[in-house]
């Protein structure tokens, strides 16, 4: 599988091959940016694709044969759609992982630990979920993330393992945040794009498509298509012989320190 050092010690090879070419045979100059802009695209994906384990592994599923799937909620706590996702979990008797933004526990500590005490997982998406969060320095990311932990601790006196990068992103920095914080990263492999598709049917439709054993999928408390969409969704995911479980039970993990 290429990751980030098999990549660089590719592209330092074909470079050098480039260069005693062109000593050699005078090749075209072209030949260098056709090599920055292939280097340039696979460093994108690695970035921006989270199952790629490009610059670190991060969990995307579960490896089972069992029909077994788990869900997950990103960029909570939220006071108006929270409520009533966790009411639907309720009312299924079921258990989800719940990404939690730190800033956003102020004025909603006693729905995060309503979420605690309802038996679901809280993970790490970060404090600020600062738009240029993937820009910032290694140190920068843990303190950010740290802070998260902190506002958590708090309130519910839990220290998250699990970590979820702000939109998927994944550089080396954050392989060092990571690392040095002791977390674990987890992914997903459905994307359900509730934060871009309003419609609940489209929306319904599109994750219907990616039930398979093992999958996690992402879905966000701050939707509202996915507020509606839910309690469809999870009977459909039954009727097809599916259990719905808690994430760190289904990867078999530890998601507290």
């Amino acid at each position: 599988m290429l990751n980030f050092r098999r990549l660089n010690i590719l592209f330092i090879s074909l470079l050098l091959i480039s260069i005693a070419a062109q000593l050699k045979y005078a090749t075209p100059y072209y030949i260098y940016i056709i090599l920055l802009i292939a280097y340039s695209l696979f460093l994108f994906y690695g970035c921006y694709y989270i199952g790629s384990n490009f610059f670190i592994r991060v969990i995307c599923s579960a490896q089972t044969n069992s029909k077994v799937v788990a869900l997950s909620f990103d960029d909570g706590p939220d006071a108006k759609n929270t409520p009533q996702i966790l009411q639907t979990l309720k009312d299924n008797h079921i258990q989800a992982a719940f990404f939690c933004i730190g800033r956003r526990i102020a004025q909603n500590e006693a729905l995060l630990k309503q979420i605690d005490d309802e038996g679901h997982l809280i993970g790490n998406h970060t404090f600020s979920h600062h738009f240029w969060f993937d820009m910032f320095s290694a140190k920068k990311m843990m303190d950010d993330m740290q802070l998260m932990d902190a506002a958590m601790h708090n309130v519910i006196g839990k220290n998250p393992r699990l970590f979820r990068p702000p939109y998927g992103v994944t550089n080396p920095n954050l392989k060092k945040a990571i690392i040095n914080g002791n977390y674990i990263p987890v992914g997903w492999s459905v994307r359900s794009m509730d934060t871009v598709i309003k419609d609940e049917s489209k929306l319904l439709n599109k994750l219907k498509r990616k039930i398979k054993p093992g999958a996690i999928f992402l879905l966000h408390d701050t939707s509202n298509a996915t507020v509606s969409m839910l309690p469809v969704l999870i009977k459909y995911i039954q009727s097809n012989g599916y259990e719905i479980i808690r994430l760190d039970k289904m990867l078999n993990l530890q998601p507290y320190a």
